[in-house]
């Protein structure tokens, strides 16, 4: 009977982490050359590219067989192409187009916390001063806004579609931290019995009411300016929406704001939450778990929450009863949870 010889241990993993600067640096060097338009607009070699993109011939071929090492190009020969995620996401001409979305994901304010990450670990949450990105008005959150807004898009619609999937009933709905403001703007443009009220600081909300002036829903669209924890809701709102907010707190912090949201709810209404939501394990599925660790850096004491621990939140908050729900083809999942 034989056996399979054990696998040789092997140092691969450790270079290829502790050199993994060097594929971000690279993708974002690749975007700001717009590396990625030149090819779809008909650039192939690395001679061609370069010419395109104003660069050197060499480095844009090390560049380039980089990208096709990191799977966001190919190659035949000489000739280099953009695979269906870049032409969809990295191309500038796509609707879909993520590279701006580097502003914010590559932003000091966040990156800079991990340039110590023993000393976060030390801790147990960021190590920047005044709460890190919780802290009151950060501009931060105007760069996410903006930023953000294109790989928002999708999302929003599709937990409009969820949840309200005819469209036909008038909704009186609160969006807590609505940034970019596309949650709440999602659900007025599928439905025109939809008025939004959104909440945020001052200078996020110029960028909501921007969006919401652009999908001509000027007059459906109002305002609260404020942090979520002080602010007066009002009350009768069929829908809070909180959408990646939850995570940036503790559980008990999170809990008084879920009683404030039950208090504003009509009953029968319905929090919606949009969360990065790890299995049980806490290690899967890899992008939602991992969030955990963005939280660990840029939050005093913010985490990726499995659904049994936002269940237990919300049942603790009076809630009678949350569902999970899967939002494919995004990495993050709904939960609604019932007054």
């Amino acid at each position: 009977m034989s056996s399979r010889p054990a696998q040789q241990p092997s140092p691969q993993l450790f270079f290829q982490t502790i050199n993994s600067y060097q594929r971000t640096e690279a993708l974002k060097a690749a975007i700001e050359l717009e590396v990625f338009t030149a090819i779809a607009e008909g650039a192939k070699t690395a001679s061609e590219i370069a010419a395109r993109c104003q660069t050197s011939e060499r480095g844009m071929r090390i560049l380039c067989d980089f990208l096709c090492i990191m799977g966001f190009l190919t190659k035949d020969r000489q000739t280099y192409a953009i695979t269906p995620d870049s032409a969809m996401f990295l191309d500038k001409r796509s609707p879909a187009y993520l590279g701006g979305t580097i502003e914010f994901m590559l932003s000091p304010v966040l990156s800079e916390n991990f340039k110590d990450f023993a000393e976060l670990v030390r801790r147990g949450g960021t190590t920047a001063e005044e709460g890190g990105t919780i802290a009151p008005e950060h501009p931060v959150w105007v760069k996410f806004a903006r930023a953000m807004a294109p790989m928002m898009a999708l999302p929003a619609r599709l937990m409009a579609q969820l949840v309200d999937p005819e469209g036909d009933k008038k909704l009186k709905i609160l969006d807590i931290a609505a940034g970019h403001g596309l949650y709440g703007i999602a659900f007025a443009e599928k439905n025109p019995a939809v008025e939004v009220v959104a909440l945020d600081w001052p200078n996020v909300l110029e960028v909501a009411k921007e969006n919401a002036e652009k999908a001509g829903l000027a007059n459906r669209y109002n305002t609260i300016e404020g942090n979520a924890f002080d602010s007066e809701f009002g009350s009768d709102y069929d829908l809070v929406l909180l959408t990646n907010f939850l995570h940036h707190f503790d559980a008990p912090t999170c809990e008084t704001l879920l009683l404030k949201v039950r208090g504003a709810l009509k009953e029968g209404g319905k929090a919606v939450t949009l969360e990065f939501v790890p299995n049980e394990d806490r290690i899967s599925p890899p992008e939602a778990a991992g969030f955990s660790v963005m939280m660990l850096g840029s939050t005093p004491a913010g985490d990726a929450y499995t659904f049994s621990e936002l269940e237990r939140m919300f049942r603790n908050a009076g809630y009678s009863h949350s569902e999970l729900h899967p939002l494919p083809p995004s990495i993050q999942t709904v939960v609604i949870s019932t007054k």
